[in-house]
């Protein structure tokens, strides 16, 4: 009987221990519901707004769009840079049942390389099976036809058009207007350290030199974009919104493109640069560098073998020599010398010197720095030493003044430091400083080198847009211009106007000097072009304006004392550079021209017919400059 007590109170206990364990099992039920519920709360409720944004994520899609590049136009409205169509062969690969099939027949009626199937290959691997792959670019309208007329043979097969840059002066403006290219890894890295890269998400080409780059901010304009619902597999259903893109900015430049292309034909293909300023404000009305090349091929992209030509031509046609060729500025430099002298106290306008061919440093042993005439000019001021250019009068300028006070002042004129000009391509080259060549040379300046640089020689080197500048302060009276080639800005849509609203950028002033310092030195230049013993009086006889200007000739290498050369003789590479800078009238001057002629010779007998050449197309009536 006890037993049985025992036994029942054995199944009670566990029949309590069962119905405890349910108990938790069920309280942990309702706990895992509340939680579960709390979940389904939190995100449907709380979170519902970023899971829904999630969801629209892989639904929407932002589909950038590029925007139209803005046209150039050169002052007159002539067309320097436009957009045409071009034309691009596309294939549809999930339309295409027999790749290689349909290739092999394309090829009998376009002329597809293996080259062109090789990238065909190489981007459809990258690409999703229902997009677009382009497998021949640049088709001519012949071949557009022919492939219009056979179309219905090639489902998933189509000709797309799309704008492409295009220069149609080619290369007589290339190094004005630069080039677009496409857009590179470099770009893409600038771009997104300045914060663009969202605007160039759907741009292929920028600008990469010249024009195109100083003004790509204004000539891109603002990405426009679509908003598409697209399925599981990225494929577009419909389009949920549009927002148009904004096209670039036309321009207008300065430039006068019939001047430009006479300038470019009197150089003819010669290594050199011609610049042409408006005397009123510096605009730049034509700026060659000679040789030049094609920027149509860059667009596109250049090919390998096209390119290294480019690259190692010894002419160098990649360089802008208006701003990047480096030469010794020579005699050009002395009506800025006599200036400074005569503002100094150096010199004064009745200051004579006798010239017998050669000067020396005072109380030295050291050689005698030559004049350019054997038998030197008898007695000399400073007007007749800026008519017949002598060396000597401004051998003791330099040493009077000496290289801290020369260097102070022609930085004033603008060398030594960029010009200000709209492009980016331009070297400050160098106006020597005693700082200068302890960096450069680890080495003292000497007085001896200070007396070439009276004569723009010695470490004196120049850009002819510099030597440009430079005569326009002179023309000014003091006043320094930055050389500009933007005239204005078109809104797009809008005709071209001949308005002129672009800022000019203006330096400092230089001060101090009475005008009377002015008219000597312009007075000087006067007489190189029309006085009795002028250096460039041949190549401005009858002319009916008045000019002035001052020619120079830069020494390529060096001659010990007593040696001559005959420059017909010499190696062309190692004859001297002509440097020609001028401006006219004189009284109001209406341009400035500024001419190099690398390894041509003396200044005054090839540089200063061209800039004749060029003075009378812009100011006798009626001369087009074809004679």
């Amino acid at each position: 009987m006890l037993r049985k007590r025992s036994q029942f109170r054995d199944y009670k206990a566990e029949a309590r221990l069962f119905r405890n364990r349910a108990l938790v099992s069920f309280l942990g039920i309702i706990v895992l519901i509340i939680v579960l519920i709390g979940n389904l709360y939190n995100i449907q409720v709380n979170q519902f707004q970023d899971y829904k944004t999630r969801s629209n994520d892989n639904r929407i899609k932002i589909v950038p769009i590029s925007p139209n590049r803005g046209l150039i136009y050169d002052r007159n409205g002539h067309l320097l840079a436009e957009n045409r169509p071009v034309y691009s062969l596309e294939v549809t690969p999930e339309k295409i049942k027999d790749m290689d099939k349909t290739i092999a027949r394309l090829k009998r009626i376009l002329p597809i390389t293996d080259d062109d199937i090789k990238r065909f290959t190489k981007e459809r691997r990258h690409t999703r099976r229902f997009n677009a792959v382009p497998l021949l670019n640049q088709l001519t309208e012949k071949q557009v036809a022919v492939f219009s007329v056979h179309q219905y043979e090639f489902p998933g097969v189509q000709v797309t058009a799309a704008l492409k840059r295009y220069y149609p002066y080619g290369a007589v403006l290339t190094h004005v207007l630069g080039y677009v290219s496409r857009i590179n890894d470099r770009d893409i890295a600038r771009l997104a350290r300045e914060g663009k890269r969202a605007n160039y998400k759907a741009t292929h080409d920028i600008g990469k030199l010249g024009v195109e780059r100083y003004y790509e901010d204004i000539l891109h304009g603002t990405a426009g974009y679509q908003e598409v619902e697209v399925n599981s597999r990225g494929r577009v259903i419909r389009t949920l919104k549009y927002v148009p893109p904004t096209p670039g900015k036309d321009i207008v430049l300065n430039i006068d493109i019939n001047l430009q292309l006479y300038v470019s034909k009197l150089l003819d293909g010669r290594r050199g640069s011609a610049i042409v300023l408006d005397a009123k404000d510096n605009g730049v009305l034509a700026m060659v560098s000679s040789p030049s090349y094609d920027p149509n091929k860059f667009v596109h992209g250049i090919s390998s073998k096209d390119y290294n030509n480019l690259l190692h031509n010894k002419d160098r046609p990649l360089v802008n020599r208006s701003t990047l060729g480096i030469y010794p500025p020579g005699s050009t430099v002395k009506p800025f010398m006599a200036v400074s002298a005569l503002t100094e106290g150096v010199i004064t306008p009745s200051t004579t010197r006798n010239d017998p061919g050669w000067w020396r440093i005072p109380n030295s042993n050291t050689r005698p720095f030559r004049d350019w005439l054997r038998w030197g000019h008898g007695k000399v001021n400073v007007t007749k030493a800026l008519e017949e250019s002598v060396d000597t009068f401004f051998y003791q300028v330099a040493f009077d003044m000496g290289i801290d006070r020369i260097s102070t002042w022609m930085k004033k004129f603008g060398f030594g430091d960029y010009s200000g000009i709209d492009i980016y391509e331009e070297s400050k080259a160098n106006m020597p400083t005693r700082e200068w060549k302890r960096a450069r040379f680890h080495k003292p300046w000497y007085q001896g080198d200070t007396i070439p640089v009276g004569i723009g020689q010695g470490y004196w080197t120049a850009t002819p847009l510099q030597l440009a500048k430079a005569t326009s302060v002179l023309v000014h009276h003091g006043q320094v211009i930055a050389p500009h080639l933007l005239r204005s800005t078109i809104n797009n849509g809008n005709a071209f106007t001949t308005r002129k609203d672009a800022e000019i950028v203006t330096y400092p002033p230089i001060k101090n000097v009475p005008e009377k310092y002015w008219d000597i030195a312009i007075n000087g230049m006067y007489l190189v072009n029309n006085g009795r013993r002028g250096t460039a009086r041949r190549a401005f006889h009858g002319a009916p304006y008045t000019s002035a200007g001052k020619s120079g000739t830069a020494q390529v290498f060096g001659l010990a004392e007593g040696q001559s050369y005959n420059a017909d003789e010499i190696a062309e590479h190692l004859r001297d550079h002509a440097l020609y800078t001028s401006f006219a009238p004189v009284k109001n001057p209406k341009a400035i021209v500024t001419v190099v002629l690398e390894n041509a010779g003396g200044g005054s007998s090839h540089g200063a017919p061209v800039a004749r050449k060029i003075f009378d197309r812009l100011l006798i009536k009626n001369n087009k400059g074809d004679k």
